[in-house]
């Protein structure tokens, strides 16, 4: 049985805090409250689906760079561009269905990339935190949709 690291101090504290974003910007969309973002012609809505359209394509980039660090193979560049392609269409998808695309998306990847710890491709710990960053942030996309 493979020995659990910890996970770094830097991965955790950073993971958290880009949770920040889902759940304010979630709340507020929720809330029904622009908190003054009127102002300059946005909405929470609209920051929330671009924020979780940027982080579907990092979470692409996570398996992209894992399989470049350990040649992986084709297969895990073709997934990895998935995420990237299905937020840009959720951003032309009509509301509600462009927070629920993305949160699906969300939700799902962080399952899918479990396959990378257990190919020795990422540290285990990074498969736990994935699962957990995914489901708050996925959870938050679709409670605002």
């Amino acid at each position: 049985m493979a020995r659990v690291s910890p996970v770094p101090i830097g991965a955790l504290v950073l993971g958290v805090a880009g949770l920040i974003p889902f759940l304010g910007f979630a709340a507020l969309a929720v809330s029904g409250s622009d908190g003054g973002l009127g102002t300059i012609g946005l909405s929470p809505r609209t920051i929330l689906s671009a924020y979780g359209a940027v982080i579907a394509s990092f979470l692409g980039g996570i398996r992209w760079g894992a399989a470049a660090a350990r040649n992986a193979g084709n297969a895990d560049y073709l997934l990895a561009i998935i995420p990237s392609l299905l937020a840009w269409a959720a951003l032309a998808a009509p509301a509600p269905w462009d927070l629920r695309i993305l949160g699906g998306l969300v939700l799902a990847w962080g399952l899918v990339d479990q396959d990378l710890p257990r190919r020795g491709l990422v540290p285990v710990w990074l498969g736990r935190l994935r699962l957990v960053l995914s489901g708050v942030a996925g959870a938050a996309l679709l409670v605002a949709a």
